[in-house]
């Protein structure tokens, strides 16, 4: 007697349906992209329509397949294509909620808001009375160290966001409606889905994380707190947070401006990698040229032509531009760009390597399937220029000219950790409350009558900071920041901080180093960048443990290797901090 025909969907019916998805979803994106680069390097009305309809004609297609292939789900299938199911199901930037008119409406609030950021200017009359850009506020930020002065340009840069408020809040009513029409319960759970675990786990596995660098991040605040009450008196307390705008950022997420108040003393002003740079003239294209170079010398190929020829490197003086950095692959086959306004200095020299990073992670797993075109976590994608810019030590620095012998002599363990530990170190509570604010807000824990407030409670019980002057509920504080406006998950910064570290020194041990983790250079290691373009090829093909695994021969995050990487700091640190209460 035959057998029964099958009744349901075959593997071969879920496969051909993926390979269909995979083609469409690749011609969308890809204009979807294109549109977006020229709206974020020509804001105009006709830029911010375009990018609006690119984005509901996502919204529009991903809705339909995701429900299609909710028929595919008992199908048993191959585990690669399960996890293209998978990705899928998680592919919205912005879930589509599901009337037509509110997704047309949260496509052209999610553009609006971007370009409302990109075009932000401030007229502070004690700054001069002109009007400044988000570059000119920062530079101010960064270089001056006039108490009233800071304090003017970090209020003008925040009271401007507060336009953004009830576009903000309307439009996480919409993407929680899109989240919810596809199973979630918010939109916040639902990007805590992406990280092959449940959502709670992964929250939990954060704030593990976080609980391990917090004593470093602790000791860091507090010597740095000292020295800062050094330079302003009682405007900065003895114990308790610190004011946000001392810090040398608009959004004191890194601390790297401070280096010559904070440095041991003698060595502030030792080397500067900025004066050297411009000693050099080196212009926005030679730095670009010096971050290839590092990539190169692994044996990774070089930046094809086209990069060098649509790539945007500096504003320009007639356009309206979003210059936060940001790399691209219009084509998802190789169209690289990088999307940055270089000014030449150690901070940008840093953002090139790490735009780059994304860039080559690009390049190396362009052939994938479209789904597979992705870090194996978002923290991966984030993490590998991160890793690279670990690389930028003294030794490198010498290699490519940019220190002598002498200069290298001068430079102490401590001062060069310190260095490194107002960016990395101090960013950490930072790139974990911006997530956490929004997960309560999209979660309705948060209510829009309470987003300030909540914005600073979390700033200060994570990072111990406060805003230097009274806000309410009349500011938008949180818009303040790129990524809010513009729909950017944060997690992955965070996860990066700590990726990095792991990636590091297992390309170091690949490389063959010896010694303390913070002196391994991997510049000019092919066996280094074997392991790297590997780890690059891969994509989001396997769940990121597993890829993880195959690089650092363990499945689990762990900030064990930034805590080695920074160990003779946090001994120094111990000691200058004796006596004084830490913490806040």
């Amino acid at each position: 007697m035959a057998a029964p025909a099958p009744t349901g969907p075959t593997e071969a019916e879920a496969r051909a349906f993926i390979d269909q998805t995979e083609l469409q979803l690749r011609a969308l994106w890809s204009n979807q992209q294109r549109v977006q680069f020229v709206q974020n390097t020509h804001i105009t009305h006709d830029t911010e329509t375009l990018n609006a309809q690119a984005s509901e004609q996502v919204m529009d297609f991903l809705a339909k397949k995701i429900k299609e292939a909710s028929k595919y789900e008992s199908v048993q299938v191959a585990p690669e294509l399960r996890r293209k199911f998978d990705l899928l199901r998680l592919a919205q930037d912005l879930p589509a909620p599901p009337e037509a008119a509110e997704r047309a409406e949260l496509a052209t609030l999610a553009a609006a808001m971007e370009t409302a950021y990109g075009k932000g200017k401030v007229c502070p009359p004690k700054l001069g009375g002109k009007c400044l850009t988000l570059d000119d506020l920062s530079r101010t930020l960064a270089q001056s160290r006039n108490y009233d002065e800071l304090l003017e340009a970090w209020k003008g840069w925040h009271d401007q966001a507060r336009a953004l408020r009830g576009t903000y809040a309307r439009y996480v009513n919409l993407a929680n409606r899109g989240a919810q029409a596809f199973g979630f319960s918010d939109f916040g759970t639902m990007w805590r889905t992406r990280y092959d675990m449940p959502p709670e786990a992964f929250a939990a596995e954060v704030e593990r994380l976080w609980q391990q660098v917090q004593p470093l991040y602790e000791s860091l605040h507090c010597y740095t707190r000292m020295k800062l009450r050094q330079a302003y008196g009682n405007r900065v307390p003895e114990t308790g947070p610190i004011p946000a705008h001392v810090l040398g950022n608009m959004w004191a997420q890194d601390w790297g401006n401070l280096f010559t108040m904070v440095a041991p003393a003698g060595k502030a002003q030792t080397y500067s990698l900025k004066q050297r740079l411009l000693q050099k003239k080196v212009t926005p294209t030679g730095l670009v040229k010096m971050g290839e170079g590092f990539f190169t010398s692994l044996g990774l190929d070089p930046l094809p032509d086209t990069f060098w020829q649509r790539s945007m490197f500096v504003r320009p003086r007639d356009a309206e531009v979003v210059c936060h950095a940001s790399a691209w692959d219009i084509t998802l086959k190789g169209d690289l760009r990088i999307k940055m306004c270089i000014e030449i200095d150690e901070e940008n020299f840093q953002t090139v390597h790490h735009e780059l990073g994304h860039d080559y992670y690009y390049w190396y797993y362009r052939d994938l399937p479209t789904l597979f075109q992705q870090g194996a976590n978002d923290g991966f994608h984030e993490g590998i220029g991160d890793t690279i810019a670990l690389s930028i030590t003294p030794k490198y620095l010498k290699q490519i000219g940019l220190m002598d012998a002498s200069q290298e002599a001068q430079l102490d363990d401590v001062s060069f950790l310190l260095r490194d530990a107002l960016d990395r170190v101090a960013f950490l509570p930072f790139g974990k409350v911006i997530d956490q604010w929004r997960w309560d807000v999209f979660s309705g824990k948060v209510k829009p009558s309470e987003y300030n407030k909540a914005w600073w409670e979390l700033r200060q019980k994570y990072q111990g900071i406060v805003p230097p002057v009274t806000r309410t509920e009349a500011e938008f504080d949180p818009g303040a920041k790129y990524h809010v406006p513009a729909n950017v998950p944060y997690a992955r910064y965070f996860l990066a901080r700590i990726l990095q570290f792991q990636f590091h020194r297992a390309l170091c041990q690949a490389a063959g180093h010896t010694g303390p983790l913070h002196k391994c250079s991997v510049y000019g290691n092919k066996a280094a960048g074997d392991k790297l373009k590997a780890l690059l090829a891969m994509g989001a093909s396997k769940p990121w443990p597993d890829a993880l695994e195959a690089v650092t021969g363990t499945c689990t995050m762990d900030a064990g290797p930034m805590l080695e990487y920074f160990q003779p700091l946090q001994a120094w640190l111990t000691e200058q901090n004796a006596g004084r209460t830490c913490g806040w």
